[in-house]
């Protein structure tokens, strides 16, 4: 039998999640049934929705179970198969969890979904083409509703989501705005990403200060905002937000150890007539080929650019995603499992 290296959620952190709250054990193999498929992982999603699921809390979703695989995006090649619809050698996209393999009952629509990586790379399958990609062109097209000469503001701009955005704002004629921590990110959002500007938030050591920078970097205002982050980013834009304005709530990464994430100006919701909008992508299932053929043909095409921070090896996930979790990854955070 063979040996599928595995990491399991051994308990739940208290605060701010560490290495000892993940456990590295060995499984076997078993024979496949008819209807499974053997899924070996080339790479691992992380992703900052995963601490939520960490807590036993109630959310959007079941918090993830102790003492079995965390959960996660993974794209692979079908190495088995005992479904008619799979065939060895066939490249996938799925929910393997954090795990070298995966056996999967393909039978279950929507558990593996086949993709090409002939002129897109199968990591991107996770990020610009996969589920951040999705996120940040449900955010953008169907609560921001942008139109051209409108200024579109995006916090963690350089990460999987917000990259995607801000490009796809430029791609509808807007004017985009990032917000992100250090200059070398700044940078980046701006001469690869082709923002317009990107403001440091660590430069600025309270709202008041990153609004007037707002207001430069926005002279018009801001029409539509997506949001990642919250706490003082936040306040800041809704200072700076138009009548009829769109913010689209996609993270709250400032409080996801517990944190309380106060508003300061809650009135600006009512004197400026905002729509603010949370949503979760995988509840709009509908809507992903149409934003998976945009984003696909973008890559495929070299107009849609981002940027990947790879750790190696399974052993390394829990250290990868505790620094995703404080903004030490540029980019999508990844796994290669070979």
């Amino acid at each position: 039998m063979a040996i599928n290296k595995q990491i399991h959620l051994v308990s739940r952190p208290q605060g701010e999640p560490g290495t000892d709250n993940f456990k590295l054990v060995e499984a076997e193999l078993p024979a496949l049934r008819d209807g499974q498929v053997l899924v070996r992982h080339h790479f691992l999603s992380l992703d900052p929705y995963m601490r939520g699921r960490m807590n036993d809390a109630k959310s959007y979703a079941a918090p993830q179970p102790l003492n079995e695989v965390m959960i996660g995006g993974t794209v692979g090649e079908v190495v088995e198969s005992r479904n008619p619809g799979f065939q060895a050698g066939d490249k996938v996209v799925g929910m393997g969890g954090w795990q070298q393999f995966a056996v999967v009952d393909a039978n279950q629509p929507g558990l593996l979904r086949k993709v090409d990586t002939t002129h897109i790379p199968a990591s991107a399958y996770l990020g610009a083409v996969g589920m951040p990609g999705v996120t940040g062109w449900y955010g953008l097209t169907k609560i921001c509703e942008p139109r051209a000469g409108e200024t579109v503001v995006v916090s963690a701009a350089s990460g999987a989501v917000g990259g995607v955005v801000g490009q796809l704002a430029k791609a509808r004629g807007c004017r985009a705005v990032g917000i992100a921590g250090g200059p070398d990110k700044c940078r980046y959002v701006v001469e690869e990403l082709g923002f317009d500007a990107c403001l440091d938030y660590k430069l600025h050591k309270d709202t008041k200060s990153l609004a007037t920078a707002l207001k430069d970097a926005c002279p018009n205002g801001i029409d539509g905002y997506f949001e990642n982050v919250g706490g003082m980013i936040l306040d800041a834009v809704m200072l700076r937000m138009n009548a009829f304005g769109r913010m689209a709530f996609c993270g709250m990464i400032s409080g996801y150890n517990g944190e309380p994430i106060p508003m300061q100006y809650p009135q600006l919701i009512l004197q400026s007539r905002l729509k603010l909008q949370g949503f979760i992508v995988s509840e709009h299932m509908n809507v992903w080929p149409e934003a998976l053929k945009e984003l696909g043909t973008m890559v495929a095409t070299g107009k849609l650019k981002y940027r990947e921070t790879v750790a190696h090896g399974i052993e390394s996930a829990p250290e990868a995603f505790l620094g995703l979790l404080k903004g030490r990854n540029f980019g999508k955070q990844l796994v290669k499992l070979i």
